[in-house]
Formats: C-alpha cells, structure tokens, sequence
C-alpha cells in the first residue's frame, strides 16, 4: 500500500460519495450528479497543520472545482492547498 504525505499547506482528502437518490426517492445517473464537496481528511501536511484547526478523520466542505484528482491503489483522492477548505461538518 503506498502512503501519501502532503507538504507544506496541503491537505490530503478523501471524496464522500452523494447518496443515489433524491429526498424523493427519485435514482440519479451518474451524469446527473453534482461533484461532491465533502471529504474526509486523510493526512495534513506540516504547514497545514499549524494554520487549520483539523484532524485525520475529520470532514470537511470545500470549493466545487477545487484540488487535484489523484488515484493511489484504486482509491480516489484529493489534495488541497488549505486555503481551499471552507468548513469543518460537526454532527450534533
């Protein structure tokens, strides 16, 4: 398994999928759907680190056209540059 550390102020992500359905219970192609803008922290570069109030783990909603796209081992990822993170998902 190969493992990623991003440097300086990058923040590395993982895409959380939207749910099929509408509230409706209306199917969406995969056409239909918008990209996602929730993620899940993976890892935290150094200077990140320092500058945002996150952990591994942690969700969070960024930009629609943001990042860059990466494929490690079949998954999916994203990096972002920290500015780009918007807000951290609190569950109440």
């Amino acid at each position: 398994m190969t493992k990623l550390e991003p440097l300086g102020n990058r923040v590395l992500v993982q895409i959380l999928e939207q749910e099929d359905r509408t509230k409706g219970g209306i199917y969406l192609p995969e056409t239909a759907k918008e990209r996602p803008q929730q993620a899940r922290i993976i890892a935290i570069g150094e200077e990140a680190e320092e500058e945002l109030n996150l952990e591994i783990g942690d969700v969070v909603i960024f930009p629609k056209y943001s990042g860059t796209e990466i494929k490690v081992d079949g998954e999916e990822y994203l990096i972002l540059n920290a500015d780009d993170i918007l807000a951290r998902v609190v569950e109440e």
